[in-house]
């Protein structure tokens, strides 16, 4: 039985060079280079690549691959340990070949694609030679897919699509999209679905305005318009109707990666808030020698540690289990966790920075932003709670049928019977 919370020498070593590599080459470039997904920017270009080069050099490319496609294969307990140090840096993912939405729009080439496709799209894309969207979202649909209007309609050897996607990641970049329409409005609410490759040269797409969030540098998301757009036939992912079934190869590998990188963007917000609190002197004391500074502190040392301790058993219970359904409650319970940290985290350290905290020169209300985001963004956390909550109940058995928990008088009669007279023994003695 092994039940530890070491990290074998050899890979603690590779973690030591990722973290001193992305330190010291990969956060500068955070404050020179605009977006990580504009792979075809000369600046880009000419920063980014060398540092890919030495990445593959050290085998830590893209290791959430298997060894077919150029990666590690690694598990998730290894990749939440690296991911959650990528996680402070913008750029860290890129360079490492783990970048969201490619990794999961990978995952769903490699499952779903044709050899051709792979080709034309799953090989620049696990190189970086270009970047994926993910479109989805529909500006009336929210958190409801089943209220979607976006439709692949076949004529011919072709599907026609027509709708408009909301909040389509990184589309303003991206090579190919991966779209999500109703191929049989008919069918079962969990069978209207498909999902298709669309090259973004597609004649038809028309992206209506990039939307970008709070603090952002350049907007990410793209509001589209799909007016008779044509595909090939062969373009579906997957069968017709199994739209939900692909999206969830790419949603729970998805959701923890998330979370993983959220533990090194709240570390990030505690390192400095602990720097703050150790150099910044007021009223002849440190900040860190102030009680309600110190409380701040612990709570969030407190919030951090509870949660990676909950993203890394989830991740072990997928290397396990081998199987996200079986770890859907505890995704959940990650992906709900995941946006209170951040947010907490980051506004404690804003606090202790007074107003520079809430300044540009600091990142902490980009932090909090994201904290918003990551409450809406692959299923808002209300949903996530009623599914923890659901196979919670739906796999409650009560320990006992003799002592139900309503029934305290009960329980206590009960105990009496059962150890009344050794006690009236033991007054008797006394």
């Amino acid at each position: 039985m092994a039940w530890d919370f070491k990290t074998e020498p050899a890979f603690q070593q590779k973690l030591d060079w990722i973290d001193q590599f992305v330190r010291t080459e990969v956060e500068p470039l955070d404050h020179v280079l605009g977006s990580p997904y504009d792979v075809r920017n000369p600046r880009n270009i000419k920063l980014v690549r060398p540092l890919q080069a030495r990445v593959k050099a050290e085998g830590l490319w893209a290791c959430h691959l298997g060894p077919e496609l150029g990666g590690q294969g690694y598990g998730q307990v290894k990749l939440a340990l690296m991911n959650e140090i990528l996680g402070r840096s913008r750029f860290a993912s890129v360079v490492f070949g783990c970048q969201a939405p490619d990794t999961g729009n990978g995952e769903i080439l490699a499952h779903y694609g044709t050899p051709a496709q792979k080709e034309r799209f799953l090989k620049p894309l696990l190189e970086n030679e270009i970047v994926s969207c993910f479109s989805m979202t529909e500006p009336q649909g929210g958190a409801d897919p089943l209220i979607f209007t976006t439709t692949a309609v076949q004529q011919g050897n072709e599907w026609v699509i027509n709708g408009e996607k909301w909040f389509s990641s990184n589309a303003r970049w991206a090579d190919f999209l991966i779209v999500m329409a109703i191929t049989d409005p008919d069918a079962t609410p969990y069978r209207r679905m498909s999902m298709f490759i669309v090259p973004s040269s597609t004649p038809g797409i028309e992206i209506l305005r990039d939307v970008g969030f709070g603090g952002e540098r350049e907007a990410s998301h793209a509001y589209i318009r799909y007016t008779n757009v044509k595909v090939p036939l062969d373009h579906m992912l997957g069968g017709q109707g199994d739209a939900f079934v692909v999206a969830q190869t790419r949603l729970g590998g998805g959701r923890i990666h998330h979370a993983m990188r959220t533990i090194g963007e709240s570390r990030k917000a505690f390192d400095m808030m602990c720097e703050r609190a150790l150099s910044r002197f007021t009223q002849g004391q440190r900040l860190a020698d102030k009680q309600m500074v110190q409380e701040k502190i612990a709570d969030s040392w407190i919030e951090l540690e509870q949660f990676r301790l909950l993203v890394l058993r989830t991740a072990w219970l997928i290397d396990e289990y081998k199987d996200y359904r079986r770890v859907r409650k505890d995704i959940a319970a990650v992906k709900a966790a995941m946006p209170k940290v951040l947010n907490d985290i980051a506004s404690r350290a804003l606090h202790i920075h007074g107003s520079l905290g809430v300044s540009a020169e600091m990142p902490f209300m980009g932090q909090i932003t994201s904290a918003f985001v990551m409450g809406l963004a692959d299923g808002p956390t209300e949903v996530h709670k009623i599914t923890v909550a659901k196979q919670v109940l739906g796999d409650y058995r009560p320990t006992t049928d003799l002592f139900p928990s309503y029934h305290l008088p009960r329980q206590r009669e009960q105990a009496l019977e059962k150890y009344g007279d050794l006690l009236d023994m033991v007054a008797a003695e006394v």
